[in-house]
């Protein structure tokens, strides 16, 4: 019976969660399997994958064979790399004190390049934060210049208008005294002097 090792859908929609198993072959993909391996999350960033390695290694040394997928995540895990350094040991290469030496520094690096990425991530998550919180305090700015900026035109309208209404009281005032002006300007007229009466008088005597 050929067997595959595969990943098995779970999850809801638009969040898929998966089970790695060893299935046969010729069942459907979300059908009965042989065993589950472990399950794998891509909807975190790194992915988090759980597995069961000594069981992988055993299912690939029998003769399973994983899809692509399953291949890359069991690669990433560091089944592959067990199952190539035990070969050697069935060769006679390398000793199982050896094999487990070399597969605890491979983990040792893997875990360092892991550790490397998450804080990479979390500079890239704090960098990208910051330039947004600098672009609201930008966009914030502009709001608040913008703001003022028409306060004071509607503070300047206000005075214009206020001076306006001013010069439009104070223009009939000036009206009213320039025609008054000329009345004022009348002289009432002479009286007779009393030296044009006697020389009247004078005449008629």
């Amino acid at each position: 019976m050929p067997v595959k090792i595969r990943l098995q859908r779970h999850g809801k929609k638009g969040k898929p969660f998966y089970w790695i198993v060893a299935a046969d072959a010729r069942s459907p993909r979300d059908g009965k399997y042989l065993e589950k391996l472990g399950t794998y999350n891509p909807n975190v960033n790194p992915a988090i994958i759980d597995l069961d390695l000594d069981g992988s290694v055993k299912w690939l040394q029998n003769g399973a064979q994983p899809t692509d997928t399953a291949r890359a995540i069991l690669s990433y895990k560091g089944v592959m790399m067990k199952k190539h350094l035990l070969g050697g040991v069935a060769k006679g290469a390398l000793t199982e004190e050896q094999v487990e030496e070399k597969f605890q520094a491979w983990l040792e690096e893997k875990a360092g390049r892991i550790s490397a990425k998450k804080e990479g991530l979390s500079k890239a998550d704090a960098k990208a934060k910051a330039e947004a919180l600098a672009a609201e305090k930008a966009v914030n700015e502009k709001r608040m210049a913008a703001a003022a900026e028409a306060e004071a035109e509607a503070n300047a309208e206000e005075v214009t208008e206020e001076a306006a209404e001013e010069t439009q009281e104070a223009a009939p005032e000036t009206e009213n005294t320039v025609e008054e002006a000329p009345a004022a300007e009348e002289t009432p007229k002479a009286e007779e002097t009393p030296a044009e009466e006697s020389e009247e008088e004078k005449k008629e005597a």
